[in-house]
């Protein structure tokens, strides 16, 4: 039957809702009719097989991220001895200054560099293992590590330190960019921008753990530095031994692998209904679409044109992520909250209600994001940080000469916090999972990751050298950063709510000047707003 001949009804009747259930055991297409007053979509819920993947993912792995961080800051200064008297032990003499400070600067720099390597990795691992399965693998790059750093005091070896950090750096890199892609095909669209979030939860709440765990009288101490650092293992010990139980991406298994039963069960399992025929049949389409176009490699995903504006949009998001200023605020934070009269041994007490202050703001953005859609919180996330860097940079030059400028510059700290949780930090992985297709995905995550990774590691590398010579006025350049970057959003990223994966390869069809296409002579898939009785021909599969 093809839907292009059915009789079109008038507006003031009942229109024809095309029910299209597709079976494959004797090629050929199968379409139901089904009389309603008006379409009706099946909206997803977030069933406790859907929720527990969530969470035992983004705390198995996104949370390494977060921990790894934030958890050497507190205990530096016990490390510090701990490399002094250990290289002491060794050559019988003190550690220069400068070779110690190289020693830190390493310990710190090995993470991003790490993180960047864990982002080349992503694209064969994720075709190759799966999501689920890179999940599970990924795991030995936190174990490893965590043993190594809780046993480095005792083996009397600061390289081994160095070693983990690039190792738990890998973790992190492919965790940061596997766990939303996970999430993003496990999702039905309506909350794939909400179950996009809770990675980016979990690294905030990872940094808030790190952060109360390292108080002196914790963790944060010559004694339990060791154990402090050595903790990330956990949570990876706990995924392993869980995740297995859940179900691999159905996307993976119905395009990639071609195992149509498995991944009819995972959307079962995942849906809590049995008829998820619809879902597969978007899946199919999209099959269908990749076929035309050809599987794309890493190597060809930067010359494809109708993937251009794509691609340019996760990079200009990605580098305003991280070159937006948000490492020099916490820089800055300690400094900040002495400045106006907080004790020393309270500073780390603030940075814990900071940190909690993050946490809070992403779970609002969890719940707010499927309201306002992804494009209103950049727009609102980014020009807050761009407004803050502006009255920061003010409230620093005067704070030694007015009495009240100190407490501008504490609410400057949080207001960008508050800016950077609900839009900069959670909304590019969301994105970056809606703007791809099924193939193109992890060359496009492993584009986005090493973009992301490598702004981490330029900012930590630069940053010192601009406070340097700058000052406070550096806080202008971070401003420019996200003005330029808040602009760009403004004018070339479309809202993806609520829209499938194709109907956002069709939004940017028109800028990359290209159709998208099922077949090679078939009609371009049509927007979402159109009805089903317009659709495209459906070929059979």
């Amino acid at each position: 039957i093809n839907p292009s001949n059915c009789t079109r009804c008038n507006t003031e009747q009942s229109v024809l809702l095309l029910l299209l259930k597709v079976t494959t055991a004797s090629n050929t297409t199968m379409v139901e009719y089904k009389k309603e007053g008006k379409p009706v979509e099946r909206r997803g819920r977030l069933t406790v097989v859907l929720g527990l993947a969530t969470f035992i993912s983004t705390f198995g792995s996104s949370f390494q991220y977060g921990y790894n961080v934030a958890v050497i800051n507190s205990p530096s200064e016990f490390m510090q001895q701990f490399y002094n008297t250990t290289y002491m032990e060794r050559y019988n003499s003190p550690m220069e200054e400068d070779f110690l400070t190289l020693l830190w600067s390493l310990s710190v720099s090995m993470f991003p560099l790490g993180g960047f390597f864990g982002s080349i990795m992503v694209a064969p691992l994720v075709n190759k293992l799966g999501r689920k399965g890179t999940l599970l693998f990924n795991n030995i790059f936190a174990i490893v590590p965590a043993v190594m750093m809780g046993v480095s005091e005792i083996a009397k070896t600061y390289e081994i330190i160095i070693v983990a950090r690039f190792i738990v750096g890998i973790c992190a890199g492919l965790s940061s960019n596997v766990v939303p892609m996970y999430l993003g095909e496990l999702a039905p669209k309506n909350l794939r921008g909400a179950l996009g979030i809770v990675p980016q939860l979990f690294i905030t709440i990872g940094i808030l753990s790190a952060q109360v765990l390292g108080i002196r009288h914790i963790l944060g101490n010559s004694t339990g530095w060791t154990l402090l650092l050595g903790l990330t293992g956990i949570p990876a010990v706990i995924e392993l031994l869980l995740l297995p139980f859940f179900p691999e991406s159905p996307r993976y298994m119905l395009i990639q692998k071609g195992d149509e039963k498995t991944a009819k069960k995972a959307l079962q399992r995942l849906r809590g209904w049995e008829d998820v025929d619809t879902e597969l049949l978007e899946m199919r389409l999209e099959e269908q679409s990749e076929k035309a176009e050809g599987r794309l490699t890493v190597l060809n995903l930067l010359s494809q044109r109708s993937l251009r504006w794509q691609l340019i949009s996760i990079i200009v998001m990605n580098m305003g992520q991280q070159l937006s200023g948000v490492n020099a605020i916490y820089y800055y934070a300690d400094s900040i909250y002495g400045s106006a009269g907080v004790r020393e041994n309270d500073i780390q007490y603030v940075t814990v209600g900071t940190g909690a202050v993050n946490v809070f703001m992403t779970i609002a953005a969890v719940f707010i994001v499927e309201a306002s859609g992804r494009r209103l919180l950049l727009l609102c996330g980014f020009g807050i940080c761009c407004v803050a860097c502006v009255v920061l940079t003010i409230a620093l030059n005067f704070q030694d000469t007015v009495t009240w400028m100190p407490y501008v510059s504490i609410a400057c700290v949080i207001i960008y916090v508050i800016g950077h949780a609900i839009g900069p930090s959670p909304i590019p992985y969301v994105v970056a999972t809606e703007m791809f297709r099924q193939t193109a995905r992890p060359a496009a995550f492993m584009v986005a990751g090493s973009v992301h990774w490598l702004s981490n590691f330029t900012v930590g590398l630069v940053f010192p050298f601009l406070e340097r010579g700058l000052g406070p006025y550096s806080f202008i350049i971070f401003s420019f950063i996200c003005l330029v970057t808040l602009i760009y959003i403004w004018i070339v990223v479309p809202e993806t709510k609520n829209k499938t994966f194709l109907e956002i390869c069709q939004m940017f069809a028109k800028r990359n000047k290209v159709e998208i296409k099922l077949d090679a002579g078939d009609l371009p898939l049509k927007e979402s707003k159109e009805s089903l009785e317009d659709a495209v021909k459906v070929t059979a599969f």
